[in-house]
């Protein structure tokens, strides 16, 4: 693997659900350390400053940290974990999937089950199962085994998804695409500021907590006090079965995804103009979608102060919100490419224009 995909697999494959994130913090920061100034909020979030022109405008760019999971909430008096959803789940996607609790003592493998189909009434068969009749079995056999064994209510539980390339190799599977490409595209779009020049100070960060409520974008953005806000986060892939244009209209490979509008913001118009011009410039393939259900950390930052424009660049991503989802390695490089030649365009007089609403 060339050194992008070792960092990718890095990222993707540390455990990082919300209000959890310091392994990933760790491999981001690692990171990050070489390309610019590190800065922390108290909450865990990290911040790359790497500073172009000094008194130029501050570009905030930003992906989360944290992954959905799971929290253990009660142990069985027979050993078997109750457990909190951290994030959006499907029900449907959550059944005999293989996680990891982290303990203080160390991680344990675990299995998300229920009532087997066998034993089920028809009436039962037809119905999604109910996420407050699963448990986790990590193979204890009473609270005392699991207790010894380092198990607490509040442990974190991990998704397991391991990082591997398809068959083809620009095929990239792994748990927690959403977000970890984000943070692999901040550290990668700070190396490409290092090797031209941006006449701005640009703050690339890693949050925390976004699946729970854009938690660590709101005291990021209160630290940073940016003049401009980039969210990079997942957009949903649209190219398969039974998922129409109007539902979900990225394509993986198609090129990066512009999000026009979410439930927590409206694109800047402004600066989704500046965008297009400069991927028109540079060649470079642009998808549009909108995701009506969910928010970004675009959200937090956009209403900062007197108001931020900000939009959300991301990547068509297949199986969102599950143990497994896909990307492709063109639609990371295309990022890359288009964010650190939007970010050499937003000097200060271009920044005052877009404010300014001109």
């Amino acid at each position: 693997m060339d050194e992008t995909l070792t960092m990718l697999k890095d990222l993707a494959e540390a455990p990082g659900v919300p209000g959890q994130e310091s392994a990933v913090r760790r491999v981001m920061r690692r990171y990050l350390e070489p390309l610019s100034e590190i800065m922390v909020d108290n909450l865990g979030s990290v911040i790359g400053r790497k500073a172009g022109a000094a008194e130029g405008p501050k570009v905030m760019i930003a992906g989360h940290l944290d992954e959905i999971g799971f929290m253990v909430t009660r142990i069985t008096d027979e050993g078997f974990l109750k457990f909190q959803t951290l994030g959006g789940w499907w029900e449907q996607v959550m059944l005999a999937q293989r996680v990891e609790v982290y303990t203080r003592q160390g991680p344990l493998i675990g299995l998300i089950g229920s009532k087997p189909p066998h034993i089920l009434s028809p009436e039962e068969r037809n119905k999604v199962v109910d996420r407050k009749t699963m448990f986790i079995d990590i193979g204890a056999s009473s609270r005392a085994e699991a207790e010894s064994w380092g198990v607490r209510p509040g442990d974190a539980v991990v998704p397991v998804g391991p990082f591997a390339q398809m068959r083809n190799p620009d095929m990239l599977m792994a748990k927690a695409w959403d977000n970890r490409f984000g943070c692999a595209l901040v550290i990668e779009t700070l190396r490409r500021l290092g090797e031209g020049g941006h006449p701005n100070v640009v703050y690339g960060v890693g949050t925390v907590q976004e699946e729970v409520g854009l938690r660590g974008a709101a005291t990021t953005t209160n630290l940073i006090a940016p003049d401009i806000g980039i969210a990079l986060d997942t957009g949903i892939a649209g190219d398969m079965p039974g998922v129409g244009p109007d539902e979900a209209a990225g394509k993986v490979g198609g090129g990066p995804v512009l999000l026009i509008y979410d439930g927590s913001m409206i694109a800047h118009t402004g600066l989704r103009n500046l965008l297009l011009d400069v991927a028109e410039a540079e060649g470079i393939p642009v998808q549009f979608d909108k995701m009506p259900g969910g928010g970004t950390d675009a959200g937090r930052m956009h209403i900062f102060g007197g108001g931020v424009p900000s939009i959300v660049l991301g990547i068509a991503v297949r199986y969102i919100h599950t143990h497994t989802a896909i990307m492709h390695r063109r639609d990371f490089d295309q990022s890359v490419d288009l964010l650190a030649a939007l970010i050499r365009r937003l000097d200060a007089e271009t920044v005052r224009q877009l404010k300014a609403g001109e």
